[in-house]
């Protein structure tokens, strides 16, 4: 089971197949037509209604998903059975601890580094931007930190879970 967090509402979700299209939310059935436009984006049919549904952001360690809903914004966090367990044990997931580096969450070209070697930078403020799939990632700090060192430059080509930069 599958716990997603929207605007403060919880939804649990629990899927009945492989491809995620049919089972419950909250106990109610649902049975959706999944049909996928491009990388980021799908298109998706729910009790005869269409939607378009972007991907906007993913953080897989935070297991936080941004999405756009025809052109209606969603900020959705995702918790599994493993999360809770680790919840109730005491023991911090992946997501409590400190990132040291920054790598690249996809293939894509290095278009700016608005930051340098020694700077302070604060939650929330850009890393780099990253151009994938003809769109501009800002890619943000997300606490704060010092930086250590860039890897790359603008210009250069990265793969997905390159090291970009490294902080201290």
């Amino acid at each position: 089971m599958l716990t997603a967090k929207i605007n403060d509402k919880e939804y649990k979700i629990e899927f009945s197949n492989n491809n995620l299209s049919e089972g419950k939310i909250n106990d109610k059935n649902f049975i959706l037509d999944i049909e996928k436009e491009t990388e980021h984006s799908l298109h998706v049919i729910s009790d005869n209604v269409s939607y378009k549904v972007t991907i906007t952001d993913i953080n897989t360690d935070t297991k936080n998903v941004k999405l756009k809903i025809n052109n209606k914004k969603y900020d959705v966090t995702l918790t599994d059975e493993l999360d809770r367990m680790l919840k109730t044990m005491g023991i911090k997931s992946k997501s409590g601890q400190a990132k040291k580096e920054l790598k690249a969450p996809m293939p894509g070209l290095v278009v700016n580094i608005p930051v340098k070697k020694g700077d302070f930078v604060k939650q929330g403020d850009t890393l780099l931007v990253l151009e994938a799939m003809k769109m501009e990632n800002n890619l943000k700090a997300e606490h704060d930190l010092t930086i250590k060192d860039i890897k790359t430059e603008k210009g250069n080509s990265v793969e997905k879970n390159e090291v970009l930069i490294i902080f201290e």
